[in-house]
């Protein structure tokens, strides 16, 4: 370990806590004030249409309104891949709860008064709520006009009701299959969507003075909410400033600009702030949820096991617009092709468009249901070559050398280590089988492969007179701990200070550079990354002054405690504020800038079509185990024992990364056994609150036995990787694969509600048929 890494590994607590468990914390929701405008958002009633007729003279005319926008005020189109998103509907309605106008008012209830008197009519239109609708033979295009869109990055396949289609073929597979010395294994799978239930809901006050709109936002990425607002509005993004306080929990819904640009507009149209926080009930029917998809395997494997082949289709829904599951449909690739060798494979991934609302991110994203298809499909090889599944996973993970799906070559044996933690904690852990009579009793163990979402970062450090420092960045604390605890503690090791004397700034674009935003586990990897660049920066000004104030090389000099000393000679030194007060007079004041952005790992050249990664620059990768008991008179599922093994890379903050790693779990429990989200026949989502919608509650949660494996290679700081996304990714996988060894039943669908379980359990077979993929 080096010194820098020894410095800053510590059980750090989080700055923040007291505030939050006091409720002293602001949130965006908490900001509004008195003097503000209430916004409402006036939706559709129906899931597909054409807009005849919208009136908002009424509306205008009641009292307390002072703004109404509609398309008009909007006309840009923003998007992934493709520009296709207008922020109102202009013309057609695609979707049920898309808004048609929105309105300011001096109270909520003048602003909900008003929206009501806003003369719609729609002509409605047959609505395709299914991919399968949407794309059977004849189907009408939800967006007529998509070859006119403009294409942001070139090189999908597009069409009809698929909005993107991303796909790998690497060697022959159709040659691989027509071995007679292969089994064929074909399987298809079945997800719904899950809703991130962020205690905040999404909410923003907006205001427009000096010729700039000024956003205060509950979101992960303000840099995305610059750009999106300012295309909605068709203005330069220079025009726009985005300040970010606490967010109330995001999980990815808050990846995404959704509510900003309307209070934007009717902060300029009004002349005044306005507050626009969405209701529970819009957050639960208008969610960019975690997508409901479809997936269909077919692999050709060797008695001993090898995967010569492999084929798979994957459908996403992407709702109404493009959204987060164009660029996600890369990452097929990358879960289906990366847990295991593969001689060669074939593997596509199309976005579909449905008259739902639109899906977007959520933490793990769509490797969540394509590492529970992948990890029961596995299960259902094991059964038909005769071979234990922990065995075969052991044997046939992917290690050093190991070529993945797009042709990317992985580094170090991390996954087989990690598998032999397991069965050794399995071992020690006999399945306890108390009531045999009553329950069914399962244990499986799964493996996971995720990525660390790095891309552009910057930072910049300001020391203070007193010794202390800012770090300037543009992330978002959004209840992980992060900006609170690895980024201090990574600033404070190369600046030889303690994290409590390394202030963190809020978001702000006007302050920060360019950044990505806050998920995909980024944060500790590319914002860390870069704020240790601006340390070395200030670090070297420092020593440059110190050398010439000690009469020393600045190689021979090591900052600790506050101190800039010789080594090897304590207290021949001065403290870090002599030096600074030193360097002012001479330099002005001590500064440093950081930047980081990916390496771009390389992959196969041709055979990666569509996608916006080729290569993932830090996989990482987890093995779950559990044991389950399942009720064989209601169907219910109980989680006995739930063990993980997680790469970490490198743990600076042990604490923090058990406090992720037990949320995930806990997530993930909901999405594999409660949470569902069913869409009526009017394209409504019939789940309104939490009254209807079932999340875990505290009886439902456990504690989780955590083993992390270190060393595994990065190019995170000081060997770091991410640990807030990929908890949940193997938990679905996990629990389906226990329940179906209790059972001893095909589970082809998740989640894995008391009904569903009991109808696996009644089935002569539970074999799931989805024709449309399968052809």
């Amino acid at each position: 370990m080096t010194e820098e890494m020894h410095k800053a590994v510590m059980d750090y607590p989080r700055r923040d806590a007291t505030d939050k468990l006091r409720g002293r914390t602001k949130y965006t929701v908490d900001m509004a004030g008195q003097e503000v405008l209430h916004a409402v958002l006036v939706r559709s009633d129906v899931a597909a249409g054409r807009i005849e007729r919208l009136d908002t003279a009424a509306a205008r005319a009641m009292p307390g309104v002072r703004a109404i926008a509609t398309a008009a005020d909007a006309p840009g189109l923003h998007g992934l891949g493709i520009a296709d998103h207008p922020i109102f509907a202009r013309d057609v309605v695609r979707y049920h709860g898309e808004p048609l106008a929105a309105i300011a008012a001096d109270t909520l209830a003048q602003a909900q008064a008003a929206a009501k008197v806003i003369e719609v009519e729609i002509a409605p239109i047959a609505a395709l709520l299914t991919m399968a609708d949407a794309l059977a033979p004849g189907a009408r295009d939800i967006h007529a006009e998509w070859q006119d869109y403009e294409v942001l990055v070139p090189g999908a396949n597009r069409g009809g009701n698929v909005a993107w289609e991303a796909g790998v073929t690497r060697g022959d597979t159709a040659a691989e299959f027509a071995r007679d010395d292969v089994t064929i294994v074909e399987g298809c799978y079945r997800v719904g969507r899950q809703n991130h239930v962020s205690f905040e809901p999404r909410a923003v006050i907006a205001s427009y003075e000096d010729g700039r709109h000024h956003i205060v936002t509950s979101t992960q990425a303000p840099w995305t909410v610059r750009a999106v607002t300012a295309t909605a509005l068709g203005i330069p993004p220079s025009q726009v400033r985005v300040t970010v306080p606490p967010v109330g929990g995001g999980f990815g819904l808050k990846f995404d600009c959704s509510v900003e640009p309307y209070a934007a507009i009717l902060a300029q149209k009004s002349g005044q702030v306005v507050s626009l926080i969405l209701s529970r009930e819009e957050e639960m029917l208008t969610c960019l949820c975690r997508e409901n998809a479809e997936i269909h395997l077919r692999s050709a494997v060797t008695k001993d096991g090898e995967i010569v082949a492999r084929e798979g289709t994957v459908l996403m829904d992407c709702g109404a617009y493009g959204g987060e599951q164009v660029f996600l449909t890369t990452m097929t690739a990358h879960t289906l092709g990366g847990n295991y060798r593969l001689g060669t494979a074939r593997l596509m991934t199309k976005a579909v468009y449905t008259n739902t609302p639109p899906n977007g991110a959520f933490r793990a994203c769509n490797g969540v249901y394509n590492t529970f298809a992948l990890e029961r499909h596995t299960d259902e090889i094991c059964a038909a070559i005769g071979m234990d599944p922990l065995e075969f996973r052991k044997r046939h993970v992917v290690g050093d050398g190991a070529l993945g799906a797009t042709g990317q070559i992985f580094e170090g044996d991390v996954l087989r280590p990690m598998l032999e933690r397991m069965e050794a904690k399995n071992t020690e852990l006999p399945l306890d089988q108390a009531e045999p009579e009553r329950f069914a009793y399962g244990r499986a163990t799964t493996v996971g492969t995720w990525f660390i979402f790095v891309g552009p970062s910057a930072a910049t450090v300001n020391l203070n007179a007193d010794g202390s420092a800012t770090l300037v960045t543009a992330g978002v604390e959004i209840g992980s701990g992060t900006m609170m605890q690895s980024l201090p503690q990574m600033a404070a090791a190369e600046l030889g200070i303690h994290p409590d004397q390394v202030i963190v700034k809020a978001a702000d674009t006007d302050a920060s550079g360019r950044d990505l935003g806050v998920g995909g586990g980024r944060t500790t990897v590319s914002i860390g990354a870069a704020s240790a660049a601006a340390c070395a920066e200030v670090r070297s000004k420092l020593l440059d002054v110190a050398s010439e104030m000690l009469q020393t090389p600045a190689a021979k000099l090591v900052l600790a405690n506050g101190r800039i000393e010789i080594a090897g000679r304590p207290g021949t030194g001065t403290t870090i504020q002599t030096v600074i007060a030193e360097a002012e007079p001479r330099h002005g004041p001590v500064s440093g800038s950081g930047a980081f952005t990916a390496l771009g790992t390389p992959a196969m050249p041709g055979c990666a079509a569509g996608h916006f990664i080729d290569a993932i620059d830090i996989p990482v990768f987890a093995v779950h185990s559990c044991d389950v008991a399942v009720d064989r008179a209601t169907g219910h599922v109980h989680v006995l024992d739930y063990r993980v093994v997680q790469d970490v890379g490198r743990a600076i903050n042990p604490r923090a990364i058990i406090s992720q790693v037990q949320g995930g779990v806990v997530q993930g429990l909901g999405y594999a056994l409660h949470e569902e989200v069913t869409i009526g026949p009017e394209g409504r989502i019939d789940q309104n609150g939490f009254e209807t919608y079932k999340i875990p509650l505290s009886g439902d949660s456990l504690p989780i036995t955590l083993d992390m494996f270190e060393g595994a290679p990065s190019i995170g700081p000081l060997g770091t990787k991410g640990a807030g996304e990929v908890p949940i990714l193997n938990v679905g996988a996990t629990i389906a694969c226990a329940v179906a060894n209790a059972t001893g039943k095909q589970v082809n669908e998740l989640p894995l509600t008391p009904p569903r379980v009991l109808d696996i359990m009644d089935a002569q077979s539970a074999a799931l048929s989805l024709p449309h993929l399968e052809g």
